[in-house]
């Protein structure tokens, strides 16, 4: 009965959570989904969205104060801002503010992958762009963003065209895919759209990281057989070669919905994928490894139990540090375990903050090495710095 109702739990909740994003009038204030990041010289920035716009702030004190919000599309449009699927902020070479998000369009969980830039540090915004070159009224959305060590933008999004047209040949189709595109002048425009994978998992994040030799690496929810829902490594190549896909996780989850949980990913110098990821198999756990693609990952621990969720991961150096929400009876609790042998062991679980009220996904940003997490809340953002 245990496994029955957290099978339904996990199930309903991507439902719900989708069909409240397709509601036609917009928000009336910001949504809880919001990312945030540093640039090269330790500035803070945040993007969220509100009255169908996404909006940019800064801060120059670690958090504590934020600008005046910039809007970043002119004309208001729906926007996807819940934790899963949230707008998107990343950096290029010289600061260039990339910016991106899921659109949803008429019909329920559809959505154009969207994108805008700034080249004056957040002063003013390119006109936003749609990165697919397909204009199918169907899913392209739960869109990831990175810029890999060549200055590319690269982004991969979850994509419904061949469960569709597998539906049309009556065929059976598990899921969706996970299409990726790049671009070569800063924006300016993207390449056509490559399929990395048929069937994943429907609404789950996908989690990008840079490796140490400047390439992007992707790390999704995948489905396997007859809907086990374990996880999926690859290296998203933009140089013509075929990128492939490995199965990076071996838990046999097997549950006919997406549990609306997505990974962790965070690549070492030395090489070493780190990774947090979800399951509830036997009972709800937030698991940590180190991903040995085509292998079970090295160094497995369960990080936390019930009532964990939405954990992230980051490295710098012999640290690795795990962040996630924890519910209990007076709200939220973000938690954190930390190791300082590249992974190999972990301290002790520690509660860092408390929220009564709802809390987005935590985010784990680093700073010249040290530790943040930035940790959306009904009370406003908190960058909340890791103990050393």
């Amino acid at each position: 009965m245990r496994r029955l109702l957290i099978s339904l739990l996990c199930l309903l909740s991507p439902v719900l959570m989708a069909h409240d994003g397709m509601h036609m009038d917009m928000p009336k204030g910001p949504e809880l989904g919001a990312s945030a990041a540093f640039d090269s010289r330790g500035r803070l920035w945040l993007v969220d969205a509100a009255d169908g716009h996404v909006r940019l702030r800064h801060s120059d004190d670690d958090g504590r104060t934020l600008s005046a919000p910039v809007e970043v599309n002119t004309l208001a449009e729906r926007i996807y801002a819940e934790g899963e699927n949230r707008p998107k902020i990343a950096f290029g070479p010289h600061d260039e503010i990339y910016v991106s998000w899921s659109q949803p369009r008429a019909k329920p969980w559809t959505g154009f992958v969207r994108f805008a830039r700034s080249l004056d540090r957040g002063e003013h915004f390119s006109e936003p762009l749609t990165v697919h070159h397909d204009r199918a009224e169907i899913t392209h959305r739960f869109e990831a963003l990175a810029v890999d060590g060549g200055g590319r933008i690269v982004m991969a999004w979850i994509d419904k065209r061949d469960g569709i047209a597998a539906t049309a040949r009556h065929q059976p189709y598990l899921g969706a895919a996970v299409y990726y595109s790049w671009s070569n002048d800063g924006g300016a425009s993207f390449a056509p759209e490559r399929k990395l994978v048929d069937q994943s998992c429907e609404c789950c994040r996908i989690a990008l990281a840079r490796t140490p030799d400047g390439e992007i690496a992707a790390f999704f929810r995948s489905i396997y057989g007859d809907n086990i829902r374990d996880h999926a490594y690859a290296v998203l190549h933009t140089d013509g070669q075929t990128s492939h896909a490995e199965r990076a996780t071996f838990s046999e989850w097997r549950i006919a919905g997406c549990p609306h949980h997505g990974p962790g990913l965070a690549v070492g110098d030395d090489g070493i994928r780190h990774a947090v990821w979800y399951e509830a198999k036997d009972q709800p756990t937030v698991r940590y490894g180190q991903l040995d693609p085509g292998h079970r990952p090295k160094h497995p621990l369960v990080i936390a139990g019930a009532g964990a969720s939405h954990a992230d991961v980051a490295a710098h150096g012999h640290n690795v540090w795990v962040v996630w929400n924890q519910v209990n009876t007076d709200g939220y609790a973000l938690m954190l375990r930390r190791s300082t042998d590249e992974g190999v062991h972990f301290d002790a679980a520690r509660e860092i903050a408390r929220s009564r009220g709802a809390v987005a996904s935590p985010q784990l940003l680093l700073k010249q090495g040290r530790a943040f997490v930035a940790w959306n809340t009904t009370g406003g953002l908190r960058l909340i710095g890791v103990p050393r």
